[in-house]
C-alpha cells in the first residue's frame, strides 16, 4: 500500500526495540527505514536484528531501507580512579599520553593526533559542551590547560574540537572492519560519521565500491566550509545536529540545518534531519511542544526524512515516538500551505542537462494537468526519483526499478512509493502500458486520471532521463 505522508521516518534499533515483535510494530506505526548503529552492539545481534527486518518488511510487502551508521573516529578521556572527578572553574588540568587513571589534575587522551593539532588557546569541549577547557601549552604527548566550564567529568566522555581540522580519516579501523561486515549483509545505505572534508567522502566511496549508498554526516565545522563539494560525492545527508551543536555555536545550528536542506535540494541528495526531535520521549510518553514544532518545521523545510535516535533504541516508548512522527508529518502535509511555502523557498532548478529539464518539466505538468494523479519513474540506480523528488510534486511519485535494492535505497526518498519491476521492455507502447498498469495497482491513479511518465529508455542506461510522456487512463 501506499504511504500516506511523503516525509519519511527512519528509526534507530536498539535494545528497546530489537524484537520482531517491536519491529513489526515499528514498520506498522509508520517507520520507513532503520538505522543500526555501530556503536553499540555486535555483529551477531546487526545480523540477527537485520534479517528480522527483511522479513517482515516481506510479509508485509513494503521496501524498508537498512543504514548502517558506522562509529567514526569518537574521541575520547580515560578512566578515572574514582569514576569521575569534579573539575572547577580557573584550576589547571593536564591532558596525556600517559596508560593511568585519571585524578583531579590529569587524564589520559589517547590520541596523538590532537596533540600535533592544537595550539596556545585553542578550547576543547568535554562531554558534550558541558565542560570547556582552554590550552596553555602543549608538547608532542601533552596539554597543560585551564578549566574555563568546570562540572562533572567521567571515564569514557567525549571530547571536541571546535574549528582544529584533525589530520584523521573519517574511516577508522574499527569501521573499516563494520563496514566490511554491513556491506557482506546487504545494507542499503553507508552512514560515515565525523565527515571533515570531501576527500572522506572519497575514501568512503573506494572502499564501499558501489554496494550501497553513502549518506555524509555533517557534525564538523570544516565539512560546513566543504559543504557542496561534500553533498556532490555524497548520495544523501545527514544534519547530525548532536554533535553539530557541540562543535558549532548553537544558536547557528537552526541556521545551518535550513542552508544544509537547501543545498541538498540544489544538488537532489535526500536529507535526514537528526538528533533530539523527540528526545523527551525517552522516558515520556508525548514530546514536548517545542519538539512538535521542531519536527514540524524540519518538515515544512522539505526535509526528505527526520529520524528518531534514543528515543526509539533506548526509550519506553518507541512505538509511541515512531506514531508521533508520523502524526506530525501527517498534519503538516494536510496543512494546505505546505507545498506553497515549500514551493515559495524553493530555488528555481538549475536545468544543466538533459536529466534536470525532464524533471522539471514533468513537475511544471503535473502542477497544470487536469487530474494528474501521479508521477511514474522508470530507474535503475534511483537517479530519476531522486530528480524528480527535488522537485516536491504534490502528486505522488510512483518509481519502477528492476532492482530490489534500489527499491529499498528509495524508501529514504520524499515522496517515493518503489516498486520493483523486472520486465525488460521492447517498445515503448509497452513500457507505457506498464506504467498505467502500476499506477492502477498501486492505487494512486485510477480511470480518467492522467500519469506523468518519465524516465530513461531503452532502459538500463544508468543517469540518463530522457523521456517525458503524459498518458489519459482510459
Amino acid at each position: 500500500m501506499p504511504r500516506n505522508t511523503c516525509t519519511r521516518i527512519l528509526a534507530t534499533i536498539g535494545p528497546s526495540s530489537a524484537s520482531e515483535e517491536q519491529i513489526g510494530a515499528l514498520i506498522d506505526a509508520g517507520a520507513d527505514a532503520f538505522r543500526f548503529n555501530f556503536s553499540h552492539g555486535t555483529h551477531k545481534e546487526h545480523k540477527q536484528r537485520l534479517k528480522i527486518v527483511r522479513k517482515l518488511a516481506r510479509q508485509r510487502g513494503v521496501h524498508i531501507a537498512v543504514v548502517a551508521d558506522m562509529q567514526g573516529p569518537k574521541l575520547r578521556v580515560g578512566d578515572f580512579k574514582n569514576g569521575s572527578v569534579i573539575l572547577q572553574e580557573g584550576q589547571k588540568f593536564v591532558l596525556d599520553m600517559k596508560q593511568e587513571l585519571g585524578d583531579e589534575k590529569r587524564v589520559t587522551l589517547p590520541h596523538r593526533e590532537i596533540f600535533a593539532a592544537i595550539k596556545e588557546g585553542d578550547e576543547l569541549l568535554l562531554n558534550d559542551g558541558n565542560i570547556v577547557l582552554k590550552i596553555i601549552s602543549k608538547t608532542k604527548e601533552s596539554a597543560v590547560t585551564q578549566v574555563k566550564v568546570g562540572g562533572e567529568l567521567s571515564g569514557h566522555k567525549g571530547v571536541n574540537l571546535p574549528n582544529i581540522k584533525l589530520p584523521i580519516s573519517a574511516i577508522t579501523d574499527k569501521d573499516r572492519e563494520d563496514l566490511k561486515f554491513a556491506l557482506k549483509q546487504g545494507v542499503d545505505w553507508v552512514c560515515l560519521s565525523f565527515v571533515q572534508s570531501a576527500q572522506d567522502v572519497r575514501e568512503a566511496r573506494t572502499l564501499i565500491n558501489g554496494k550501497a549508498l553513502i549518506i555524509s554526516k555533517l557534525e564538523k565545522p570544516s565539512a560546513i566550509e566543504e559543504l557542496d563539494e561534500i553533498i556532490q560525492l555524497s548520495d544523501a545527508i545527514m544534519v547530525a545536529r548532536g554533535d553539530l551543536g557541540v562543535e558549532c555555536p548553537l544558536q547557528t545550528v537552526p541556521v545551518l540545518q535550513k542552508r544544509i536542506v537547501n543545498a541538498c535540494r540544489r544538488y537532489a541528495r535526500p536529507v535526514i534531519i537528526a538528533t533530539q526531535m523527540l528526545e523527551s520521549m525517552i522516558s515520556k510518553p508525548t514530546p514536548t511542544r517545542a519538539e512538535v514544532s521542531d519536527v514540524a518545521n524540519a518538515v515544512y523545510d522539505g526535509c526528505d526524512a527526520v529520524m528518531l535516535s534514543a528515543e526509539s533504541a533506548a526509550g519506553k516508548y518507541p512505538v509511541e515516538a515512531v506514531k508521533m512522527m508520523d502524526k506530525i508529518i501527517a498534519q503538516v502535509e494536510a496543512d494546505p500551505l505546505f507545498f506553497v511555502n515549500m514551493r515559495r523557498a524553493q530555488e528555481v532548478t538549475c536545468c544543466i542537462n538533459e536529466s534536470d529539464s525532464i524533471t522539471y518539466a514533468a513537475n511544471e505538468i503535473s502542477k497544470v494537468l487536469s487530474k494528474a494523479a501521479c508521477i511514474v519513474t522508470y530507474t535503475s540506480s534511483g537517479h530519476t526519483t531522486f530528480l524528480i523528488a527535488r522537485e516536491r510534486p504534490d502528486i505522488p511519485i510512483l518509481a519502477l526499478t528492476p532492482s530490489e535494492k534500489v527499491a529499498c535505497q528509495l524508501a529514504l526518498v520524499w515522496g517515493a512509493e518503489p516498486v520493483v519491476e523486472k520486465t525488460h521492455f521492447s517498445s515503448f507502447a509497452k513500457f507505457e502500458d506498464n506504467a498505467v498498469k502500476a499506477a492502477l495497482e498501486s492505487g494512486l491513479a485510477h480511470k480518467g486520471d492522467h500519469i506523468i511518465i518519465t524516465g530513461g529508455f531503452p532502459l538500463g542506461a544508468t543517469g540518463r532521463t530522457n523521456i517525458l510522456h503524459t498518458v489519459l487512463i482510459k
